[in-house]
């Protein structure tokens, strides 16, 4: 074959292939990303990645050569290559290597030594099922060929055992001085220069194994699948199968998770007198085609030893890297749904209330995010995705039933799901991912035992799982938010202005529980531009004091301007809800204590009469604004917003910059959105003060730069709350609760035991000595 086929690569070719890989990839829904350490890709020498649709077979390479400009060979099915057939010319100038080549492994090897990767799916084939455990927990998989399970090619072991060994044979002649061995690798390998190849044979023969997760696997009609199905009537099974299932992961928003695992070294296999005498066995071997030619059933005895030593090598070494592949599958939600029904059903049930199913599903995700072994999908990453889930209004969930319904498997009603007989049913191995695709999922986490005991554990405690353990799992979750959006604003688009912030305080939200804690629970809503880090001294007060104290995190706060200007007030409001939602389990009684922005969304939550509110602390709240170009930001973000629909235009004047009063905890950048739905937010907070009527102090400085103490005499005019007050802190400062002056801190403690005491204000209580100068 050989002689028959030309097999070099074309550059020109690759590289046109390449950038019509890149452009179909914009018109295509699949979203390619790929996760890896710095270097993985440069010092890996051997790929192996799992197989489960066809056209990922040319991704790799495409990834392999954006990263590093290397080319690569891969191993593709003879049937593909035949004599001056065009496309097999193609496949052949971008380095595939038909699986029958008569010196395919010597000839992989002399490629890496040439500077080639090799791209290797040890699979042999499609593994359409996702079934690599046997029922005893071996790896292996099924062969629809032989109709049989059959354990993984130890080809890419093979491969790295004998380059490792000539690797060393090239070095041991450099050592000696063996000019003309050198000589003879280099007119073989055609290489120029006697530095390329002594640099070629210190390199460790690195495998990488990568493992490919598609998330979600859709299983409706798409566009191609009609589209050939109009041209070509009469499809098999087996075709309308792979056009239903690879055309919606190419033409509809689909993930397609790509992580590389620890590479495999294969010299970590050898002890050092094995090692020693396997290259004094091979010492006389020319080369890789002798080394692999090595049988156990040879005439010297040092050769059959050689090779019972490369045999058992390879089998070790395979089992490790499958078992890398394998557990580098990117965790779904999809996932955990499938590996629970599957778990129920094995113990004879037959339906689950939704509501438990929900909640197991995410007190499972809630454990397995302290699996550092686990790599989960970012929508299991991102609360914003699957807060919702233990309330049972989880997109997830709903698109992972609707598909599982239109496949016949489960049912729903409004209480339960249903498990379907068809969900035992054994199918084909061309039509199982159409027709059990919760047997795929399963399958596919099947490997990772964390997912199972987890899933197990949650099964047993989710009935016993009380109010303030759920709300502790809450507040964790506004934790993985803030480093989950602190991660996606902090990227080389952002670089620019998140190099100008001087905030170096963190912005994560903090939940303080005394060991004795009072029946009132106290809420701390930081200011506009600010994080929780803004209260946290108050909140460490009230805290030694006996109260439970939160400190919620508004969104888009405390990691990026960026991430501010892509939020509108109703997520700060969304944050004030989560955060009173996770109190309330915890104490009897709340108190919102809120600061400028912070206190006109405490009073807007106030006004939703939440279950257990004892009372609001509302300070520096800014019903209007000192600076009076805030009458301009409307006309400033509606022009941003026009700008920003043209290609090459970000916006006028997207951020402007801000001194603030405290530059450790506040943003430097304010971006003119976030100033346009802070507007928004104090109208709609204005409107709503009527509806408040549970006990509230508002507290202003009567010489505020930034917020016209005014505002605290309108509050006081429209709310509706018997029971209010107002105190006056003599400063010009507006920071006056995170800068405690006037005694604001002592106030506010006093205003707190009077709640908690029964005591409560009215207009009548009120002074002279408390309105704003001017206003009285």
């Amino acid at each position: 074959m050989e002689s028959t086929f030309h097999t070099e690569i074309s550059p020109s070719t690759y590289e046109w292939s390449v950038r019509a890989i890149t452009t179909i990839k914009k018109l295509l829904k699949v979203n390619i990303k790929l996760h890896h350490s710095e270097g993985q890709i440069a010092n890996g020498q051997i790929f192996l990645f799992n197989h489960f649709a066809r056209f990922e077979t040319f991704i790799p390479q495409y990834l392999i050569y954006q990263e590093t400009g290397a080319y690569c060979r891969s191993i593709a099915s003879s049937e593909f290559f035949k004599e001056g057939d065009v496309f097999s010319n193609y496949l052949l100038s971008l380095g595939a290597v038909p699986n029958k080549h008569p010196r395919l492994l010597p000839f992989l090897a002399e490629e890496i030594l040439r500077g080639r990767k090799v791209i290797v799916f040890p699979e042999g084939g499609m593994v359409k099922d996702r079934r690599v455990l046997d029922k005893q927990g071996r790896y292996s998989i099924y062969s629809p060929t032989a109709r049989e399970r059959r354990k993984h090619h130890t080809g890419a072991a093979l491969l790295a055992l004998a380059l490792d060994a000539l690797k060393a044979a090239i070095n041991n002649a450099f050592q000696h001085g063996d000019d003309a061995r050198i000589e003879k690798w280099m007119a073989h390998l055609g290489l120029e220069h006697e530095s390329d190849l002594l640099k070629a044979a210190r390199k460790p023969s690195l495998i990488v194994p990568a493992n490919i997760t598609f998330y979600p696997i859709r299983i409706g009609g798409n566009l191609l699948h009609r589209g050939v199905e109009l041209v070509s009537r009469g499809l098999s099974r087996r075709l309308t199968e792979e056009l239903l299932i690879e055309g919606n992961i190419l033409l509809r928003d689909t993930d397609m998770d790509i992580r590389l695992g620890d590479p495999v070294d294969p010299a970590s296999f050898w002890k050092h007198w094995e090692l020693s005498l396997f290259r004094h066995f091979t010492r006389n071997i020319e080369n890789i085609d002798q080394m692999l030619a090595l049988s156990r059933n040879g005439e010297r005895w040092t050769d059959r030893a050689a090779a019972r030593w490369l045999r058992n090598k390879s089998l070790r070494i395979r089992n490790l890297y499958m078992h890398r592949m394998y557990e580098g599958v990117t965790i779904n939600l999809s996932h955990l749904a499938s590996s629970l029904i599957m778990q129920l059903i094995n113990r004879g049930e037959t339906r689950c209330k939704r509501e438990v199913f929900d909640r197991i599903v995410y007190v499972t995700l809630k454990k397995l995010q302290q699996e550092p072994t686990v790599y989960l999908h970012r929508s299991l990453r991102n609360p914003d995705c699957y807060r919702s889930m233990a309330a049972g209004q989880c997109q997830g969930i709903e698109q992972f039933f609707a598909v599982v319904s239109e496949a016949g498997l489960v049912q729903r009603d409004e209480s339960y799901y249903h498990f379907l007989p068809k969900l035992r049913e054994e199918h084909e191995f061309h039509s199982i991912r159409l027709e059990n695709p919760i047997a795929v999922y399963a399958n596919e986490a099947d490997p990772i035992a964390a997912v199972s005991t987890a899933l197990r554990t949650a099964q047993k405690t989710v009935g016993e799982l009380t109010p303030q353990q759920l709300a502790v799992y809450y507040f964790d979750d506004e934790c993985v938010s803030y480093t989950w959006d602190r991660a996606q604003y902090h990227k080389p688009r952002h670089a620019a202005i998140n190099s100008q912030e001087t905030a170096s305080e963190s912005g994560e939200p903090f939940l303080l529980q005394p060991s004795q804690p009072r029946p009132l629970g106290i809420m701390l809503v930081h200011g506009f531009l600010a994080s929780p880090a803004e209260l946290a001294e108050f909140g460490a007060k009230l805290e030694a004091q006996g109260y439970t104290v939160l400190g919620i995190r508004l969104k888009g706060h405390g990691t990026s301007p960026w991430d501010l200007r892509d939020r509108e007030w109703e997520d700060w409001l969304a944050s004030a809800r989560r955060g009173y939602e996770i109190l309330s389990q915890l104490v009897e009684r709340v108190v919102i204590i809120g600061f400028s922005t912070g206190g006109a969304l405490s009073l807007l939550l106030a006004s939703e009469h939440p279950h257990r509110l004892a009372g609001v602390c509302a300070v520096s709240v800014p019903l209007r604004f000192r600076n009076r170009n805030m009458i301009f930001v409307p006309l400033l973000h509606g022009a941003n917003r026009v700008a920003s629909w043209l290609p090459l235009f970000e916006g006028i004047i997207p951020f402007r910059l801000n001194e603030s009063e405290h530059p450790r905890i506040n943003y430097r950048n304010i971006p003119v959105r976030g100033l346009y739905e802070l507007r928004l937010l104090v109208d709609q907070a204005e409107k709503r003060l009527k509806e408040v009527t549970c006990p509230v102090l508002v507290m202003q400085g009567d010489e505020d730069k930034v917020v016209d103490p005014r505002s605290a005499e309108i509050l006081m005019m429209k709310l509706a709350s018997p029971a209010k007050k107002l105190h006056v802190i003599p400063s010009e400062r507006h920071g006056i609760l995170n800068e405690d002056i006037g005694d604001t801190h002592e106030i506010l403690v006093g205003y707190l035991q009077a709640l908690e005491s029964g005591v409560v204000y009215t207009d009548a209580d009120m002074d002279g000595a408390d309105l704003v100068p001017g206003l009285a």
